[in-house]
């Protein structure tokens, strides 16, 4: 049984405020993330140690451990990253898999989302979409993020065939589905490559952005109001005008709220 402090919990809001208690529980994999103070605090090598256990597979670690290892600036993204294809390098064994991809623990989640886009053989940007969107539908927000880390560079290196496929998920009935048609294809995005396509061609991404103009969920409004903000930092006329066109032809308040959000820079450097 799991604590009712630690279920409830909200997350520490730094380092110097973590709880050690905590800390040993997100070790053990017994609970999930409940922010990115929280993953970033967790060991994922501890972590691994106790999944590879459960697994029957200690004999594992060593390999995990020196690819962890190997790397000149390790940090908590590209060890998820390593450890997540070194999954996929050792095995293909579906029970294996499907046990860290339906983990208690958020951050096994993660690694999978690495490790099914490589054992799935996804060559084929519709290959990596159909391997990711397991994770990008997944309750917790850090995995449904990796999802995008993981199959970013893929829809930028075929960017057409991205859009195409993406601009089908903007009618699911997920919001998180959702959400990751747009968020994975925005221009440059948190942590992630940047699509210079996109920044200099934002009207390729309609097809994907358009669909979402007023959707009913904040969460994707958000991304869409972001999306443009991004686009606007080298098109602004071009976001302008769309934001214009949106507001003409959608009176709802959803779609106000994305016009707002994705002018934000260009009103800034007005005032």
């Amino acid at each position: 049984m799991i604590p009712a402090h630690i279920k409830n919990r909200k997350g520490a809001r730094s380092f110097a405020d973590l709880d050690l208690e905590v800390i040993e529980y997100l070790n053990k994999g017994m609970i999930e993330t409940a922010n990115l103070m929280e993953w970033l605090a967790t060991d994922q090598l501890i972590l691994l140690k106790k999944v590879l256990k459960d697994l029957d597979r200690e004999m594992w670690y060593d390999a995990f451990y020196e690819a962890v290892n190997v790397q000149k600036k390790p940090t908590a993204n590209s060890n998820t990253k390593v450890i997540g294809q070194t999954f996929g390098q050792l095995t293909n064994d579906k029970s294996i898999l499907n046990s860290i991809a339906k983990h208690t623990s958020d951050i096994p989640r993660c690694w999978a989302a690495f490790a099914y886009v490589m054992i799935n053989n996804a060559t084929t940007t519709e290959e990596v979409l159909k391997a990711i969107k397991p994770f990008a539908a997944d309750p917790h927000f850090g995995v449904r993020e990796v999802a995008i880390f993981a199959s970013k560079d893929f829809l930028i290196e075929d960017l057409d065939s991205a859009i195409s496929i993406l601009s089908k998920w903007t009618i699911d009935n997920d919001e998180n589905v959702r959400r990751f048609a747009g968020e994975a294809l925005r221009p440059v995005g948190v942590w992630v490559k940047k699509i210079g396509e996109l920044q200099e061609f934002p009207e390729k991404g309609l097809p994907v952005i358009e669909p979402l103009k007023s959707d009913s969920s904040k969460y994707v409004r958000d991304t869409v109001g972001n999306w443009l903000n991004d686009a606007s930092k080298s098109q602004p006329e071009w976001v302008e005008q769309l934001c214009k066109r949106w507001l003409e032809e959608s009176s709802t308040k959803e779609t106000a709220y994305i016009v707002k959000k994705a002018m934000r820079t260009i009103e800034k450097k007005r005032s």
